[in-house]
C-alpha cells in the first residue's frame, strides 16, 4: 500500500510541472482572447437617426436629415463622416460627401453642384439638401458616422422615392362633421354647467339675503322692546 502510494505521488510530482505549463500557457491565451476581444467590442453604442422612407417632388428641394447621438463630444481631428448613394442594394455605392477635418463635397456627374452640406456638427446633425430634384435621384442614401473614441460607426440608410404629382388630398368632410359635432356637445354642456353654477350662485346669494334680512328685523325687535318697557 505505501509502495503504491509513493508510486502515485511520484507520478504526481512528475506530472505537476507539465500540467503547470499547459495551465500557464492556456492562462495566457485565455488573457490575450480576453484582450483581443475587449478591442473588438464597442465602448459605447451609437445610433444614427434618419427617415427610412422619404418622398419628394421632382424639381423641388429635399433634406435627407442624418443625426446622430454619441457619448464623447465631436472632435473635429478625428471625427469621420461620409454619405453615399446606390441606385439599388445591389448596386455599388458611391460616395458624394465625406468629412476630414472640413466639409468635402466630391463632385459626381449625377448631382453636379446641387449637393449641400446643411447639418451642424457642434449639433450632431450632418444633414445634406438635393436642390432640383431629378427622377434619377431617387434611390438609396447612406449616411455613416464615426466619432472616437466610440469605435462604433454609426449608419443611417434613407430609401428616396421621387414623384412626378402630389397624392390628391383626403376627403375630410366625415371628420370635420364628426368634429363639428363633439364640439357642439361639448359647447352645449359647458354652457349647461356655466348656467347650473349661475343659478346655484344665485339661489346662494338670495338664501344669504334671506337670512340677512331675518337678522335686522330681529334687531329691530329686540331693539323696541326695551323702548316700551320704560314707557310704562
Amino acid at each position: 500500500m505505501c509502495t503504491g502510494t509513493r508510486i502515485k505521488e511520484k507520478k504526481m510530482s512528475v506530472s505537476f510541472p507539465t500540467r503547470s505549463k499547459s495551465w500557464m500557457s492556456a492562462l495566457r491565451l485565455g488573457f490575450a482572447g480576453l484582450v483581443i476581444l475587449s478591442f473588438g467590442l464597442p465602448a459605447s453604442s451609437m445610433d444614427v437617426l434618419v427617415a427610412h422612407q422619404l418622398s419628394v417632388l421632382n424639381g423641388t428641394t429635399v433634406k435627407l436629415s442624418c443625426t446622430f447621438s454619441s457619448c464623447y463630444k465631436v472632435d473635429n481631428s478625428k471625427f469621420a463622416m461620409n454619405w453615399t448613394y446606390q441606385e439599388t442594394l445591389n448596386d455599388t455605392e458611391e460616395m458624394f460627401m465625406t468629412y476630414k477635418h472640413r466639409i468635402i463635397p466630391l463632385r459626381m456627374d449625377k448631382f453636379k453642384d446641387r449637393v449641400e452640406f446643411a447639418g451642424n456638427l457642434e449639433r450632431n446633425d450632418v444633414s445634406v439638401t438635393i436642390s432640383d430634384v431629378e427622377l434619377s435621384d431617387e434611390g438609396i442614401y447612406n449616411c455613416y458616422v464615426r466619432n472616437p473614441p466610440d469605435r462604433q460607426q454609426g449608419h443611417g440608410v434613407i430609401n428616396l422615392v421621387v414623384i412626378t404629382e402630389m397624392p390628391p388630398p383626403r376627403d375630410s368632410t366625415i371628420a370635420v362633421a364628426i368634429g363639428a359635432s363633439i364640439g357642439g356637445v361639448l359647447a352645449v354642456l359647458i354652457l349647461s354647467m356655466v348656467v347650473v353654477k349661475c343659478i346655484r350662485r344665485q339661489q346662494k346669494q338670495e338664501l344669504i339675503s334671506d337670512e340677512q334680512k331675518m337678522e335686522e328685523e330681529e334687531g329691530k325687535t329686540d331693539a323696541e322692546e326695551p323702548a316700551d318697557e320704560s314707557t310704562k
